[in-house]
């Protein structure tokens, strides 16, 4: 993308409306612009990297063997009267009439539809187990939308949804998911950490949720030090995997005898038990959340398969939920400067920022035009004809993992300076070994 006709509205002024790092930043990044209360438009550069986020997300729910479907936002009140939670819900969820007077609801979660689906095709225990998942936008009508997509009303989100015959089997399918959720936030170079968690409205009596680590989260948070050093990306052969329960089971007694608690949760006597140089504490924002709930909502709904037997059986259920959108925000709260953005390498927009100090310099376009054409897409290419100090500045403030600096004397020896954002670490190298480094 060439910056001089990108749809990239930088900010040089903080509004007045954003309270939060990430909020501030994305405005004046250009990556989202508020529509009305708590909704936001994704401008490209925000599109970029939620969708990026997307297919991290996505990726790994495909490797744990879970398979995707896309249920529809609008959901017939109907499938939630008979779960019982339409009235018990509250004023979050966003109720509609159609013009047939029929209620419907704008789906803040997915249980009871995904029950249905699960009820009109699925008749053996031999069709067992089975994981279905979507990545789709929510709505839920908070009181106060506020830190941005941190805590809006539309939101996008990954939902899960697990069926087994039996308790042993969901726990199973429950660990599946947990193993997966942590190499998803590894992949995005996020340090998360599984916690004991309240079920909340949805239900169910095995729970987690997952705190990314963030100077500015909204959660105090004490952990073991252990959860800094599993690898969670080995591969399925040296690590952990999602094929063999004894793999999950070990993995799952890993990350639950470690210690690791919300300030709501602090149990300060199993805490003191830890020797001092394993001790963590620190601020967390929740990004995700893992519900194991058995029958609530087969019983409810009816939804049988005939057992080994050939009796009826409930299956059992969980429920596995990653902010897709909030994610954005999380992941820049969790790496920012002063400057702006700082964003790992797997979920940035682009991979570089091409800055040419001197448009219309032969050498200088000439380079960069090259430079250009070498990274294809995932370049950002800055053409204006502004000052450099204000293509410096955005280049930092929109956080690129790199920038190709390119000024007549470098352009005419044959070099560019590449800027790694992150350390600010800046060297003179020729365009190849600099494309090297970038991959």
């Amino acid at each position: 993308m060439r910056l001089s006709h990108g749809f990239i509205p930088t900010l040089k002024e903080t509004p007045a409306e954003a309270q939060i790092t990430s909020h501030r930043l994305m405005l004046r990044a250009g990556l989202v612009r508020q529509t009305s209360a708590g909704i936001y438009a994704w401008l490209p550069l925000g599109l970029r990297v939620l969708r990026n986020i997307e297919r991290i997300v996505r990726e790994e729910q495909d490797r744990s063997g879970a398979q995707e479907i896309l249920m529809p936002t609008i959901q017939p009140a109907e499938l939630w009267r008979e779960s019982g939670r339409y009235d018990g819900y509250g004023k979050e969820m966003l109720r509609i009439t159609d013009r047939h007077d029929r209620d419907m609801l704008y789906g803040p979660t997915n249980e009871e539809m995904v029950t249905d689906l699960f009820r009109q095709s699925i008749r053996s225990y031999r069709e067992l187990p089975q994981i279905l998942y979507h990545i789709q936008w929510k709505f839920r009508d908070e009181v106060r939308p506020r830190f941005g997509v941190m805590r809006g009303r539309e939101f996008l989100m990954k939902d899960a949804y697990s069926f087994d015959l039996d308790h042993a089997g969901a726990v199973v399918s429950y660990r599946k998911m947990m193993l997966a959720y942590m190499r998803t936030f590894q992949r995005m170079g996020l340090k998360a950490i599984p916690m004991e968690a309240d079920t909340g409205p949805i239900g169910g009596d095995l729970s987690h949720e997952f705190i990314i680590l963030a100077p500015t989260g909204e959660s105090q948070v004490y952990y073991d030090a252990a959860f800094e050093e599993i690898d969670y990306l080995a591969n399925d052969a040296g690590g952990f995997s999602h094929d063999q329960p004894d793999d999950l089971a070990r993995f799952f007694q890993m990350m639950t005898t470690h210690y690791a608690a919300t300030d709501e949760k602090h149990d300060v006597a199993r805490w003191d038990q830890l020797s001092a140089d394993r001790k963590r504490e620190g601020r967390g924002i929740e990004v995700g959340h893992i519900f194991y709930f058995g029958t609530k909502y087969t019983k409810a709904m009816g939804a049988t398969v005939a057992g080994p037997d050939g009796k009826p059986v409930h299956p059992e259920m969980g429920s596995y939920g990653i902010g897709v959108s909030r994610l954005v925000g999380a992941v820049i709260e969790a790496s920012h400067d002063d400057a702006g953005i700082i964003w790992p390498d797997s979920v940035a927009p682009f991979k570089a920022a091409i800055l040419n100090l001197k448009t219309g310099d032969a050498a200088c376009d000439a380079l960069c035009e090259r430079l250009y054409a070498s990274l294809g897409g995932n370049a950002l290419y800055d053409d204006r004809p502004d000052r450099a100090g204000a293509k410096f500045a955005d280049a930092d403030l929109m956080g690129h993992p790199w920038q190709l600096i390119v000024g007549p004397r470098g352009a005419a020896a044959g070099k560019v300076e590449l800027k790694r954002r992150a350390t600010g670490e800046r060297v003179e190298v020729t365009p190849e070994e600099a494309l090297g480094r970038i991959g």
